[in-house]
């Protein structure tokens, strides 16, 4: 690529890796207008490639024998390029940092209930950890409340609760009087929060503040506060107490011991309590329930916990602790949901390896937490480790999950974690998956009909997993949908929120820069594959069905996806377009004749001029695949470092004779067995040659005995079933209605009127499903002989036809796939976050 350097311009570009490089291109490409610089296209046969080139006149002002000076605007666009570089190298190391250390914010809440663990065997009785005592008098908000308001929010029940107990542990050890003094106003003035249904509370409030409001009022604390709205608010707890008096659930027990202590009330005893102690001594690795445990009654093993926290956080304590799994999993999880995993895949790799290690070991920090069990279940058997289903046992049924603390809440992140795991199901075997998938989905689905879900931005997801199957969605659909709702402020609700640090603002800024540069890629490879179609006069075939070449592009873009990976992209989409046109050519649109000239010619290649052309449309076809196959050969020649294009001439053959021996039938009206149909059906579907055109340009060294190993075969067969299973469900009535056979018609025929279409329709889905699983099992076994990413490839090709076949055969209905191809291609970004939305619009 040509470089403003070579113009005599500096133009730096920082040595950061080749995204940043990127991104500094986009940004240029941006500024162009503002310097007169001129943006060149090269070439038809490799992909679109940019070069920028300084106008003379316009960027520089020289002698003929004085190096040139760029204009002030030139110099303003090339260090405007530099400072948004720079900008993003800082971005990327704060996500790096937090995926390696992950920020959890202090919890002012439970630091006041660690701040009143008294000191063991102390006469007169003195705090055990004074520096928490000291955080409280520090750091009291001007307004007179403890807790986080980050955004500026109208006072909520969670800032209500943190200043009611900082207010507590100040008068506990008598310190702080117009600290008290203050926080007992701001709760006056906003005494109306409490009892408003409109703010969500944090779990347990109904209990925990009203127990906490009396105590304080038998501590000799006076509230500014009406007496009939201390007794609405004590009346609270008493509903509360009611309500848990005729409860009958299993989880019932979990909830008070992580609750009821702090709301000073007896419904558990001691020992009780304690049956739900950690192997690191906590409750629930919840600093408040653990201290205020402590504050009742003496245990070493919870002093021991706390004093780790105080020694690890200083002086302010997280709500949660230890949850580094979890942030850690959340954040890899996001990563990839939002598209910008691959530039962290070192620091992912780490973390996962670390997570795989805890699974083994069954740490509680994974086990005892159920959305951290199933969300690690999940993305370690995605991302090829060895992990069971049976860890996810003591879920597998409805009421199991509810005698847990999560399922007594029944909390709905951990609902939607299971349900995602129970879709990464690898064989017919694993019932405890299939289990967990019925019921935490009828659950979610009841959930989405309850009154005022409408307010909890989960459900938007929730309603997304629920109506597209992870394996019929495609990433750069996953990818828009998952940042345009991505809301860098949501926060976990506990006891106390739990806000995520600012490195969701620059998740967020990274994946809408990405996205947006990936349109503007798209547009561009588009227009060269519109170009390549008409060099090829592919638009004159009178028999190759319409409209469908955007199609064969949004194909490749739906299942390689990443804008670096540009090469591999144009070529699968040019090879898919080729496809499409020998598939119209032998079904439709050539006589015999025509057919085996053209495999005749095919069988010559370079010695084709020995072969005459039986017809025009014979000669088009045949100058397509010649020049498009020897272009492409000698690409990706050139990133193996060996001599390809004889290999992929060969594979083309393959999949021609394939589609040959279907038409032959056709002709003769030949009923072949389904064996007979389903061999040649897997090699017809293209995967051949599809596929090994792609990887030529993914995998830089794509050996010989890769591609003619067992596991290969195996996956383009897999994959070749798939989607003729598929193809053949979305065309039946099309093709009945033509006089042609497909599977569903087969099965019919050779039952002997014992099978009806529906029940053959039946068992092909049920056939679609169990090729899927073993397909993902194949992917994400322990590497073998076929690289990781080969495979990941085929699970991706597999996506894409379930999306393409999930209403219709999008290939034979373009405008089925019209909203499809806006939303990936043209449409920007329409970010909605925190109750507003606005318009990303893609470089161009």
């Amino acid at each position: 690529m040509a470089t403003p350097t070579q113009a005599g311009a500096s133009f730096r570009l920082l040595q950061s890796g080749p995204h940043h490089q990127s991104i500094l291109l986009a940004t240029a490409l941006s500024l162009v207008p503002k310097c007169g610089l001129q943006v060149r296209r090269h070439g038809t046969r490799t992909p679109p490639r940019v070069s920028f080139v300084c106008s003379a006149e316009q960027a520089f002002r020289r002698p003929s024998t004085e190096p040139r000076t760029p204009s002030s605007a030139c110099v303003e666009a090339i260090l405007a390029g530099e400072n948004i570089g720079l900008r993003n190298v800082e971005r990327d190391a704060r996500i790096r940092k937090h995926l390696k250390k992950p920020e959890l914010s202090p919890s002012a809440y439970d630091t006041a209930w660690v701040a009143m663990v008294p000191l063991p065997d102390s006469a007169p009785q003195a705090p055990c950890f004074p520096q928490c005592v000291e955080w409280i008098l520090q750091n009291q908000h001007c307004s007179g409340y403890w807790g986080i308001n980050e955004f500026g929010l109208l006072p909520n029940k969670d800032i209500l609760l943190s200043t009611l107990a900082c207010i507590i542990a100040l008068k506990k050890w008598n310190v702080g009087s117009d600290h008290i003094r203050r926080g007992l106003e701001f709760i006056g003035k906003n005494i109306s929060t409490v009892m408003d249904e409109q703010i969500v509370p944090p779990i347990g409030f109904s209990l925990i503040f009203p127990g906490m409001l009396n105590h304080a009022i038998g501590m000799g604390l006076e509230f500014p506060v009406k007496e009939n709205d201390i007794s609405g608010i004590l009346h609270l707890r008493e509903m509360e107490l009611t309500r848990l008096a005729g409860e009958k659930s299993c989880g019932k027990e979990a909830y008070l011991a992580y609750v009821a202590q702090e709301g000073l009330v007896s419904l558990l005893d001691c020992n009780e309590v304690m049956n739900f102690q950690r192997k690191n001594g906590s409750l629930f690795n919840s600093p408040a329930a653990t201290a205020a445990a402590l504050v009742h009654r003496y245990d070493d093993k919870a002093l021991q916990y706390l004093d780790s926290i105080v020694n690890i956080y200083g002086s302010a304590v997280p709500t949660v602790y230890p949850q580094n799994i979890y942030y850690q999993l959340s954040m890899v999880d996001a990563l990839k949901k939002i598209g910008i995993s691959r530039h962290f895949s070192s620091e992912i790799n780490s973390i996962l390896d670390k997570a795989y290690i805890s699974w083994l070991q069954r740490d509680d920090e994974i086990m005892l937490d159920v959305e951290t069990c199933a969300m690690a279940f999940r993305l370690l058997r995605m991302n090829g480790y060895d992990v069971s289903s049976d860890e996810l046992s003591h879920v597998a049924e409805a009421s199991t999950f509810h005698s847990s603390l999560e399922g007594y809440l029944n909390d709905t992140k951990s609902l939607l974690e299971l349900y995602k795991a129970s879709k990464v199901c690898l064989s017919e075997n694993e019932l405890i998956l299939e289990n967990i998938s019925n019921w935490s989905g009828r659950l979610l689905t009841e959930k989405l009909c309850c009154d005022g879900t409408d307010r909890m931005p989960i459900f938007g997801e929730v309603e997304y997993t629920l109506k597209f199957p992870f394996y019929a969605t495609v990433e750069p659909l996953d990818h828009k949908t998952n940042i345009e709702h991505f809301d860098s402020r949501v926060f976990t609700q506990l006891k106390t929120k739990n806000v995520p640090s600012h490195v969701n603002e620059d998740l967020l800024d990274f994946a809408v820069e990405d996205f947006s540069f990936s349109q503007s890629i798209y547009q561009d490879e588009l227009g060269h594959i519109e170009s390549w179609e008409k060099e090829n006069r592919l638009d004159q075939l009178k028999f190759l069905r319409k409209g469908t070449l955007i199609n064969c592009y949004l194909s490749a873009a739906a299942t390689i996806s990443t804008h670096e990976l540009s090469d591999a992209r144009i070529t699968c989409a040019k090879t898919i377009a080729l496809v499409v046109v020998a598939d119209d050519f032998f079904d439709v649109g050539a006589s015999k004749e025509e057919q085996e000239n053209l495999i005749a010619l095919i069988e010559k290649w370079d010695q084709h001029h020995q072969v005459e052309f039986y017809s025009e449309q014979v000669e088009v076809v045949f100058s397509a695949f010649y020049t498009t196959v020897n272009q492409i050969g000698e690409m990706a020649s050139a990133v193996q470092k060996c001599d390809i294009t004889k290999h992929l001439v060969e594979t083309w053959l393959h999949y021609l004779r394939s589609v040959a021996t279907e038409a032959e039938w056709q002709r003769n009206q030949y009923v072949p067995t389904v064996e007979e149909y389903m061999t040649e059906g897997a090699t017809s579907y293209a995967m051949g040659p599809i596929m090994l055109t792609s990887l030529y340009f993914v995998q830089q060294s794509l050996k010989e005995y890769i591609i003619k190993s067992p596991e290969y075969n195996e996956l383009v067969r897999l994959k070749g079933t798939c989607g003729r299973l598929l193809n053949d469900t979305r065309s039946f009535e099309r093709e009945s209605s033509d006089g042609k056979l497909n599977i569903i018609s087969l099965l019919v025929l050779h039952s002997g009127g014992s099978m009806s279409i529906e029940a053959a329709q039946e068992v092909i889905q049920e056939s679609i499903a169990t090729c899927r699983k073993d397909l993902l099992r194949v992917v994400v076994r322990e590497d073998r002989v076929v690289p990781r990413p080969c495979k990941e490839m085929f699970w991706r090709f597999c996506r894409t036809s379930h999306l393409f076949y999930s209403q219709t055969d999008g290939f034979s209905s373009p405008k089925e796939m019209l909203h499809t191809m806006n939303a990936i291609f043209r449409e920007p970004l329409k970010l909605q976050t925190s109750g507003s939305s606005f318009v990303v619009q893609p470089d161009k």
